[in-house]
């Protein structure tokens, strides 16, 4: 009996090696089939093609010049943070590795756009509410619940 548990040991420890995961390559990044490159790669006309509606009508319907300026500071940054009150702006693959910080009403916000931000709007990404999270709901709200049954 001795021998067999030694056995069963050895085989559950090459099922465990065999059932070990490895270590998880990164999926490629792709927006509706395009790769980043490609999407770098595209002519305005396409991009806009693969964009969701709205995007694709604000960016059709143009940037009013304020948008504009920060536009071309943002493909200009290099390695600096732009700052910027536009939160209107439809994120496009030349933003992708910027780093940008979008006022929330209150403050400015600072983030680093990914390539899954593709087509959402800046604003989207600093909240402009805060969420306030309650301790205790009905806790001295009346003077019944001061009352605690005795069991």
């Amino acid at each position: 009996m001795a021998g067999e548990g030694g056995t069963k040991a050895s085989r559950r420890k090459e099922r465990k090696k065999k059932s070990v995961i490895q270590a998880r390559r990164k999926k490629e990044f792709t927006y509706r089939g395009y790769t980043l490159e490609e999407l770098l790669k595209l002519p305005f006309e396409e991009l806009l093609s693969i964009l969701p509606a709205r995007a694709r009508r604000t960016l059709k319907r143009g940037y009013n010049a304020e948008q504009l300026q920060t536009v071309k500071k943002i493909k200009n940054a290099t390695d600096t943070v732009v700052r910027t009150h536009c939160r209107d702006i439809v994120i496009v693959p030349e933003f992708v590795g910027k780093r940008v910080a979008v006022h929330n009403g209150k403050e400015f916000k600072e983030f680093e756009i990914k390539p899954e931000m593709i087509g959402h709007y800046l604003g989207e990404f600093v909240l402009t509410r805060k969420f306030e999270k309650h301790s205790g709901p009905g806790v001295g709200a009346t003077r019944s619940s001061k009352f605690l049954p005795l069991k």
